[in-house]
């Protein structure tokens, strides 16, 4: 039987739905995937993009340089019939021709080819080569084509972002059904966590993917689990049984002692190790679920006084609303000795109990509960510390399994100041009686 000890601030009732806090969570793996995905399409969207502008780009210029290469030959032949006169359009003064262009004409016999894209009317394309010793020119406006290269540079940026528009819904889609598949897993363990070791994925192993492996291995686990912990009840259960028969022997046989200071020393000896076994035989029951609460209204307060007077232990009782609640008073009882016994046992004076409704408080001012079993919760034979005391490290877990079978939660956490507090809370409740007048009784 294990327990989780709940300490923490909880956000108010309605201010987030849990689907609203799964969505919001940026590190959720939809997200990551999501901005993947869009990433992903970005890059390749940019590379295409680039690819097919530079293509069109170098294809416009090879039409554009064809083009001024023609209309250069068709000049020169006019240049040479009108007896060195250049036709409309050819240019013969190398101060408007850019540098870049003579420098090739200079350089080589054959016709020169240059892309200006330097001037304020738009790109021109240069064609020029040297005739008779003078460098006769021709220009070919390419403002067009960089107005289409720009039209289809706007249409690939639309097209990109209406493909983002389907392809990241899609990517959250597909994204949200593996988390929910994760979730189910995520669900199982905690189930399991928390002591449902029946609680499987039921994860069908026909898909083979990673999160069928992860299922299986959970799967694995919990089954193993519980069969460990049905040996170990089994365990306990049979041992406490065995032990019962020659112990109610032993327990007559120390009645027949003559009195005297061994014989009474005997005689504690054998009530502790009948309390042991006892306590065994309950865990035995509360670990088989043969436990049943018998529920009835009673006042919670008076309840509680009557328990911890019977303790005989030195506390502190505060009754603050003494309201009937609909509860099993013998398990109750069970919990409140248990807890208040275990104050005194491991913590120091003074213990204190508060009755308050339904929550029933139970502090001492000691060393607090260890770090280990506010995170593992209270395990069977373990005291946690050493500066807790002695004991056999079974009222923890007694009290937890009683306030399981009535419905109640019990958490454990330590006073900012010291000490450790047990708080039951039980569910529920009735016709209430008029509230306690505060009083506090010394025990």
């Amino acid at each position: 039987m294990t327990a989780r000890s709940t300490a923490g601030v909880r956000s108010p009732a309605g201010l987030r739905s849990p689907v609203w806090r799964r969505l919001s969570n940026w590190r959720s793996l939809r997200w990551q995937i999501a901005a993947l995905v869009v990433a992903a399409s970005c890059a390749v969207a940019l590379a295409v993009g680039l690819l097919v502008h530079n293509a069109t780009a170098e294809r416009h210029q090879r039409e554009g340089a064809g083009r001024a290469t023609e209309a250069l030959t068709a000049a020169a032949d006019e240049y040479r019939r009108g007896g060195g006169t250049p036709v409309d359009g050819a240019i013969l003064d190398e101060a408007e021709m850019p540098p870049e262009l003579l420098s090739r004409v200079r350089a080589s016999d054959q016709p020169a080819i240059w892309y200006d894209t330097q001037s304020r009317n738009g790109p021109w394309m240069w064609a020029a080569q040297r005739l008779d010793g003078e460098t006769l020119a021709v220009t070919l406006h390419m403002g067009t084509e960089q107005l289409n290269l720009a039209a289809l540079d706007r249409t690939m940026v639309k097209v990109s972002g209406a493909t983002l528009l389907v392809i990241v819904p899609l990517s959250l889609v597909v994204t949200e059904l593996l988390n929910l598949r994760l979730r189910r897993v995520a669900r199982t363990a905690r189930r399991i966590a928390d002591g449902e070791l029946d609680a499987r994925t039921g994860a069908d192993a026909r898909r083979g993917d990673e999160i069928t492996e992860i299922a299986g291995a959970v799967d694995s686990m919990a089954h193993a689990l519980q069969r460990r912990l049905l040996t170990e009840q089994r365990f306990t259960a049979d041992v406490a049984h065995e032990l019962r028969t020659p112990l109610m022997g032993l327990v007559t046989s120390t009645e027949l002692l003559p009195d005297g200071r061994a014989t009474d020393l005997v005689r504690d000896r054998v009530r502790v190790l009948r309390a042991l076994v006892e306590d065994l035989l309950e865990i035995s029951r509360l670990d088989a679920g043969a436990e049943a609460a018998d529920a009835r209204p009673v006042p919670v307060g008076s309840v509680v006084e009557a328990t911890v007077a019977r303790t005989g232990q030195p506390t502190r009782t505060v009754v603050v609303d003494n309201r009937r609640i609909s509860t099993d008073p013998r398990r109750l009882d069970r919990i409140i000795a248990n807890l208040v016994l275990n104050a005194h046992r491991h913590g120091r004076a003074p213990v204190e109990v508060t009755v308050d409704g339904p929550t029933v408080v139970v502090r001492d001012h000691g060393p607090g509960f260890p770090a280990r079993l506010l995170a593992e919760g209270p395990q069977r034979f373990r005291t946690g510390a050493p500066e807790r005391g002695h004991g056999h490290g079974l009222g923890l877990t007694i009290a937890l399994g009683h306030a399981g079978v009535i419905g109640a939660t019990l958490d454990l956490a330590n006073a900012p100041d010291g000490g450790a507090i047990a708080v039951l809370r039980l569910p529920g409740g009735c016709a209430t009686d008029p509230p306690g007048d505060g009083r506090a009784d010394d025990v």
